[in-house]
């Protein structure tokens, strides 16, 4: 037996439950429908996983409701709080192993990567709210001394989360951790393309001690489960992760209910400016492969717009394309491959569209075909790192977040026009910016439209510091001390003499 096959099998002997998980307990979806997940580095079916639907979320939210109005956990003290999320991080990484297994088969992501960074980074963001939770203060406001003016933060009550499949637990993550710390209950709806961990995660949140009914799991369709979380009138707000058009659906579903509040962060274009001023184009050249071909070009904020200095783009591109050339593709259990499969064979042929349409207005350098993998079935959801050049910024490919390993290179020919390039979009998530000019790099940063620029990198991220964007990427803003205020709500009381 190969030592991939060997990673998968200990990966499907982990699989848990497929039932809902709700006040405590796995369950059956109420119609007893299910749905099927899929390894797609083979195409062969995982699990049969409960397919829930209103009548689901319905039950959950109700579970939620009694945890939080019953002060189990909503009104306990802050360092009970701090104590069950320290014991739910120590136990996650006991078995960081096992959940990195599940979260390769699941969505296809290397498991090198899945063991080192995803799931050790999940245990470090729940680890980092759970000691914040007993350092938040209230307020004293500063009126008449005859007077008393308190001000303090409560949970906001029940928080529906709806999740990526991109990074499965370490996005639900972003949401769980500090909803959690604040005292709120929860509801979350893993994408239906990868719901393994956190159904796993749900369980060993119960067997270390959070109280039943404070997180509950729906796993099922977004027509059905997302949208009956998006429209329940005792979903007291929605933070949500995925696709803008998704998100502009909770923006109506909260209108439609009861006014809750939505996060939305949504979708990008990332530019990445590179000047003529850069002394090692070959660091920049690896920095920026990896701004696109990290996790299958399926980020976010991946760096897929390369806006490169006329002088320097030609020299630029083939160091690029040799970096993109030279990566492993393969079986994302094997320890030296370095880019699997997208989500599933569905994604990949939307991006093989990209493609294909792209290849009509733009230059095909490299990639642009199912990647031999090496996989059974032909490896129908792997797709070669692509990249173009003479992008258009008329163009789809200049527009449009392919989520793909897809890179399009438009040379520019000074600053300014780099910065109006940049801002040519309808996005506003993440940029970077390569220059050796301290001055520049301040200047040109300063005018990007970008919730997060990276300088002489790409795709900066950490728990310390707020992770969000501009424009139709959404206005929904994770991680740092930020977002336990997005989780409670003011409330002032007043003393009178």
């Amino acid at each position: 037996m190969t030592a991939p096959q060997a990673a998968r099998d200990r990966a499907l002997a982990v699989v848990p439950d497929g039932g809902l998980f709700i006040d405590g307990a796995f369950a059956p979806a109420a119609s007893g429908a299910t749905f099927e997940t899929v390894d797609p580095a083979t195409g062969l079916v995982i699990t049969g996983v409960a397919r829930g639907a209103e009548a689901d979320v319905d039950r959950a939210v109700r579970a939620a409701r009694r945890a939080f109005d019953s002060g189990v956990w909503s009104r306990c003290a802050p360092a009970e709080r701090k104590r069950v999320l320290l014991r739910i991080a120590d136990a996650l990484a006991e078995r960081v192993e096992e959940f990195a297994l599940l979260e390769s088969l699941d969505g296809g992501k290397i498991l090198r990567d899945t063991r080192a960074w995803d799931i050790p980074g999940t245990v470090a963001i729940l680890r980092w709210y759970a000691e914040a939770v007993d350092k938040v203060y209230g307020e004293v406001a500063p009126i008449d001394p005859s007077r008393l003016a308190v001000i303090t933060r409560a949970p906001l009550g029940v928080v529906g989360a709806v999740v990526p499949w991109n990074y499965p637990l370490e996005m639900a993550m972003w949401k769980i951790a500090p909803a959690l710390a604040t005292g709120n209950s929860m509801v979350l709806k893993p994408a239906e393309e990868t719901p393994l961990t956190a159904l796993a995660f749900a369980e060993l949140c119960s067997a270390a001690g959070l109280p039943d009914g404070v997180f509950n799991v729906v796993t099922g369709l977004g027509p059905e489960a997302g949208r009956a979380l998006g429209l329940h009138d005792d979903v007291d707000a929605i933070a949500f992760t995925g696709s803008t058009a998704t998100g502009k659906r909770f923006m109506e579903y909260s209108g439609q209910s009861n006014l809750k509040a939505v996060w939305p962060e949504c979708g990008g274009k990332s530019a990445n400016l590179v000047f003529a001023d850069n002394a090692d184009l070959a660091q920049v050249a690896a920095r920026a492969a990896g701004g696109i071909f990290h996790c299958s070009g399926q980020v976010c904020s991946a760096n897929s717009r390369l806006l490169v200095h006329r002088s320097i783009a030609d020299e630029l591109t083939a160091l690029i394309v040799a970096e993109a050339e030279r990566l492993r593709v393969g079986d994302p259990m094997a320890e030296d491959t370095e880019l699997g499969p997208l989500v599933g064979a569905g994604h990949a042929e939307r991006v093989r569209g990209f493609i294909s349409r792209g290849a009509e207005r733009s230059s095909l350098v490299t990639g642009g075909a199912v990647a031999p993998s090496g996989m059974p079935g032909g490896g129908a959801a792997f797709v070669a790192p692509t990249i173009f050049t003479g992008v258009a910024p008329d163009s789809e490919l200049f527009a449009e977040e392919v989520f793909g390993p897809v890179l399009g290179i438009t040379v520019f020919d000074d600053e300014d026009e780099a910065i109006a390039l940049a801002n040519r979009s309808r996005y506003g998530l993440a940029a970077s910016v390569f220059t050796d000019d301290l001055r520049r790099a301040h200047r040109v940063s300063a005018r990007l439209v970008a919730g997060t620029v990276t300088i002489n990198g790409v795709d900066a991220v950490d728990v310390t510091v707020p992770f969000g964007g501009f424009k139709q990427s959404g206005f929904g803003r994770d991680l740092s001390l930020h977002a336990l205020d997005k989780y409670t709500g003011l409330t002032t009381r007043w003393f009178e003499a």
